[in-house]
């Protein structure tokens, strides 16, 4: 197998977005930032927190219908550390959003009362939507407005122009077309977004990428991974990685000519299965020594 390719980011387009954010910050008064509750380090820009600064900010853990509950509890917790709100939603079944008016409001408490203070009886509070392609914002902006005007689609970039949003009386979003792409100096960051999906696998070695997930399942063995594919203890702890992938792909019949297994299928099938939470509900990136 060859090795997995570097997964480039391009800078011009990162400078145009880094403008794009800090002309939009001057409009808001918070941000939500999207992340994917399997891989919560992956999954966002660390520029951000040098653009956002100290504007406050509410962490929204998507997809943690198929994140590990006691991992993206742990997370929170991690969070709640550093000083920022964050709280587990999943945007295409709504599961946790009705928690996020409330978690502006507690972001925004001390800038809501100084306005009440002065008379305002309903401060309007105006919050912009920040997240990397793949993480869910488009989901998040229709479920939490009701309406289905920010198109969704599974490919990075497609919302375009900037979007205002009313969600109650005093709480608007804005939707921005500014997605900022982690920088992949860190192979891992790259793998571990293919793995879920977020980067498009026509670009990458499946094979590999397969291997690299069942390196990462071989030490975690997830029960639902176990049973889905009967595997042996000594599957796990005696073979390889690659071996385990023609394993799998024997036991579901992938064969071709020559009775070869098929193992490109096998990985496309392991990649599918891990996104569709099929292998469990898996976290692959926990807080404890996050440096990002």
């Amino acid at each position: 197998m060859s090795e997995m390719q570097t997964i480039q980011w391009f800078p011009g387009h990162m400078t145009k977005t880094k403008r794009q954010i800090q002309a939009n910050l001057k409009l808001v008064d918070a941000v939500a930032e999207i992340i994917d509750a399997r891989i919560p380090v992956s999954s966002r820009n660390p520029d951000l927190d040098k653009l956002i600064q100290n504007k406050p900010r509410v962490i929204l853990l998507n997809k943690c219908d198929m994140a590990n509950r006691t991992a993206t509890k742990m997370w929170i917790d991690y969070y709640a550390g550093q000083g920022i709100t964050a709280i587990a939603v999943d945007c295409k079944s709504g599961r946790g959003l009705n928690q996020f008016p409330n978690a502006v409001s507690t972001v925004m408490r001390e800038k809501i009362e100084r306005l009440k203070s002065k008379g305002m009886k309903n401060p309007m509070v105006r919050v912009m939507i920040v997240g990397i392609p793949n993480v869910g914002k488009s989901s998040f902006i229709n479920r939490i407005s009701g309406q289905n005007r920010a198109k969704v689609e599974d490919r990075p970039g497609v919302t375009r122009g900037n979007q205002w949003f009313t969600i109650s009386k005093n709480l608007e979003m804005l939707d921005t077309p500014g997605v900022l792409w982690p920088k992949f100096d860190d192979r891992i960051v790259g793998e571990h977004l293919a793995f879920t999906g977020a980067v498009k696998d026509q670009i990458l070695d499946v094979e590999l990428l397969a291997v690299r997930l069942l390196d990462f399942l071989r030490r975690l063995k997830p029960a639902e991974f176990v049973t889905r594919f009967k595997l042996e203890e000594t599957d796990l702890d005696e073979t390889g990685s690659y071996e385990l992938l023609r394993i799998i792909g024997k036991k579901r019949g992938m064969l071709i000519s020559g009775g070869e297994i098929d193992t490109e299928r096998a990985a496309a099938m392991l990649l599918d299965e891990f996104r569709a939470a099929k292998l469990g509900k898996i976290t692959v990136e926990m807080p404890n020594g996050v440096q990002r």
